[in-house]
């Protein structure tokens, strides 16, 4: 998850790369690519009732037939229109995606405002409180919720196993919901995920055994190079569990690099990521 050391990390990174941003989060979003087959689709903001409380999402799918659902899991700074947009290409792809707000027990979304950034103190303080108030248990309960709402849907072919994504603080969250929901959740994809490997008994990878999906683990440069021994105790666990996982370390791409509005935005990179996303999403819940 991002802390205050993957915001030291990051900056003495880019330093180091002579990464140049981009300017504002409008002038990168307006970049992402649209598929010359992309389907239309129908948008809309929907509130799921869980046990804790109101959740506000955002749906978005095809605008006829029914398709696999995707849960979308986003990174500490929650659902805003980053996330929409990535959830609506991913949509136009041939999916029905639900992008959810983790904060909905303290805050509807979105809970920073349009080019925030985590490396910014102000926001880290805001969003901090509210990320490690989550845990294992309020995910499982989100997970089912969630994947009950889609399951509910008209354009969700229930009879297709569902697929989840997470970014950051989200990609254990993915793991979690893979191995709370192991009949529906055919395959998952973790971009630049944290805590994914812990030396403790409730560590994500230890759940690898529960699960029945196939994984993409998309790895940061700078991720790997604190904890190399990660990438390595995923792929035991995957073996062992007869499961498939595509793992790699994405070179120059700095934790966080995938959603259109990070201050580390790597285009090509997250281009390359998301290309192997859809093979996954292809394969497995076909």
């Amino acid at each position: 998850m991002c802390d205050e050391e993957t915001v030291k990390d990051n900056e003495a990174y880019l330093s180091r790369r002579q990464v140049t941003l981009a300017g504002s989060a409008a002038m990168i979003m307006a970049t992402l690519p649209r598929s010359a087959n992309a389907m239309d689709v129908t948008e809309t903001d929907v509130t799921i009732t869980t046990p804790d409380g109101d959740a506000d999402a955002y749906f978005v799918h095809p605008s006829s037939g029914s398709h696999p659902g995707i849960l979308i899991w986003p990174d500490i700074l929650g659902l805003r229109p980053a996330f929409q947009q990535m959830g609506k290409r991913l949509a136009e792809a041939g999916y029905s995606v639900l992008v959810i707000n983790p904060y909905y027990r303290e805050a509807t979304s979105p809970v920073v405002s349009e080019g925030a950034s985590f490396q910014d103190e102000e926001t880290r303080n805001h969003v901090l409180p509210m990320a490690l108030a989550l845990s294992a248990e309020t995910v499982i309960t989100d997970a089912k919720a969630f994947v009950s709402f889609l399951d509910a849907q008209t354009a969700v072919d229930s009879a297709k196993q569902i697929g989840t994504t997470g970014y950051c603080m989200g990609g254990p969250f993915t793991m979690i919901t893979a191995a709370t929901l192991p009949d529906r959740v055919g395959a998952g994809a973790s971009f630049h995920g944290g805590r994914l490997v812990l030396d403790t008994p409730d560590s994500p990878h230890l759940l690898v055994p529960q699960m029945k999906a196939d994984f993409l683990f998309a790895i940061a440069e700078n991720d790997d190079e604190k904890q190399p021994e990660a990438k390595s105790a995923l792929r035991a666990a995957f073996d062992n569990a007869g499961l498939k996982a595509e793992i790699e370390v994405y070179e120059g791409a700095l934790h966080g690099w995938c959603p259109p509005d990070s201050r580390v935005y790597n285009e090509a990179q997250a281009e390359r990521a998301w290309a192997r996303m859809l093979v996954l999403f292809q394969g497995a819940l076909a």
